[in-house]
């Protein structure tokens, strides 16, 4: 298969997948890093097919919709290229993206690095930001059935790696141990300059937020 057969056969192997998942980890938001992706990697030196493929496929199986199972995802990943013939190199390196890929809380080091991942990271982590990224917090936050806000509870920027998958706290509470974290995570300049514009709109959002809440406004 050439690299153009690959890339259509993995789109429709993962819209197939993803069909009725959770609003903010299915098909479009696997589009949407997948363009953000592309769009980082017009200025990076990176290998092309590792970054679409580790794009596509980083949320093939979630661990938040897996029992916190951080391998059923690379496995997944893992069969459905082999299955392709692809090469087992650039298996490994799909594999390595998608298990180091995630925030998971403040302390987590990750165990592998590359300039694609670099750029899969940030394109991932740019959807979390924003408009689409408030978007989808509060969509998940509902999802889970979370308050929106609540003034007696305390965002945790402390969090271990396994008290951050075991949070019940409101979704604004996310903003402040994750989402208003990432701008100063980017890995790449042109990740960078996005988030920034994204991170601002956030901030705005915030303001506006607690202003209606107290009724100022």
């Amino acid at each position: 298969m050439t690299e153009e057969e690959i890339i259509n056969t993995t789109v429709h192997f993962v819209k197939t997948a993803l069909q009725g998942a959770e609003g903010g980890h299915d098909w479009f938001h696997i589009e949407r890093v997948w363009k953000n992706a592309n769009t980082i990697a017009k200025t990076e030196n990176v290998n092309g097919l590792v970054v679409a493929l580790a794009a596509l496929l980083h949320d093939i199986a979630d661990a938040k919709f897996n029992d916190g199972d951080e391998e059923i995802g690379p496995a997944m990943a893992s069969r459905f290229l082999h299955s392709l013939a692809v090469p087992e190199a650039t298996i490994e390196h799909v594999e390595n993206i998608i298990r180091n890929i995630s925030f998971k809380g403040g302390h987590f080091t990750q165990s592998f690095s590359s300039p694609e991942l670099d750029v899969v990271q940030d394109a991932d982590r740019l959807d979390a930001l924003g408009a689409i990224g408030i978007a989808r917090a509060f969509n998940y936050g509902g999802f889970k059935n979370r308050q929106l806000y609540n003034p007696a509870i305390a965002p945790d920027l402390n969090m271990t790696k396994e008290t951050y998958k075991k949070t019940t706290a409101p979704t604004i509470n996310h903003f402040y141990e994750k989402l208003l974290l990432l701008k100063d995570k980017m890995n790449t300049g042109t990740g960078r300059q996005m988030a920034e514009e994204r991170h601002a709109f956030m901030e705005i959002f915030l303001a506006q937020f607690y202003l209606e809440w107290e009724g100022d406004k």
